[in-house]
């Protein structure tokens, strides 16, 4: 059985740090992959920029295999100041249409404020209905948010769920020099060194060559 995937992440970049070579081998499997970004990501920096976040966005699904993905531009780092209830709102009609059977979205302990609002959100229209039609709903970490935060903010990111990544990891990294301007230079976590990094030590952790890691927030059985 074919699976439909939602990934629901607040900035173009999150879905191929958090879950990009899943996505990649969602889409070997033939399942359909729908993305959505909450968060423009690039507020302060003008209308070209806004445009080449999209380009890049849009270049990164494709390689991963993932179709088209929606945009839809709340101000960056600005989602508190929109309210839960506005994106909660445009959210459930991007439910209802795709009936999502798996959801992977944001952690909800990340030191970053729109990935903790779009968690919210997430879970608030995906709250446990008669007619609900997923599986699983994951939350997958953002390297250089996640595992930045404080204890202060939320639990710590702790993964109950691996995926291999062995055969996708290269696709991973191909999407995210779609969006090179936001990598940095190693040491810094969000460098593609790091991310191999984090890749062989979620692997390692369970016996595999590399994996990302995902914490459940729901699991139903019907």
């Amino acid at each position: 059985m074919t699976e439909r995937v939602l990934i629901v992440a607040a900035h173009a970049d999150d879905e191929a740090l958090g879950c990009g070579g899943t996505i990649a081998r969602h889409a070997d499997d033939g399942d359909s992959v729908e993305v959505v970004f909450l968060a423009d990501g690039v507020s302060s920096r003008g209308d070209r920029a806004l445009a080449a976040r999209h380009a890049s966005a849009e270049k990164a699904c494709k390689i991963l295999g993932a179709n088209v993905p929606r945009f839809f531009d709340f101000p960056d780092q600005r989602l508190d100041s929109a309210g839960l209830l506005p994106v909660v709102q445009t959210l459930e009609p991007v439910i209802a249409r795709i009936q999502p059977t798996i959801i992977y979205t944001h952690h909800g302990g990340d030191l970053n404020l729109d990935h903790r609002i779009v968690h919210q959100a997430v879970m608030t229209a995906l709250r446990p209905m008669p007619a609900s039609t997923y599986k699983a709903i994951y939350a997958f970490e953002v390297a250089s948010s996640t595992e930045w935060a404080s204890s202060a903010i939320g639990e710590a990111f702790r993964p109950d769920r691996f995926v291999s990544i062995e055969s996708t990891i290269e696709r991973k990294i191909e999407a995210l020099q779609a969006y090179d301007q936001e990598m940095r230079d190693f040491p810094h976590a969000r460098s593609y060194a790091a991310l191999r990094a984090l890749a062989t030590l979620r692997g390692a952790s369970v016996g595999l060559v590399a994996a990302e890691g995902f914490v459940t927030l729901r699991s139903v059985v019907r």
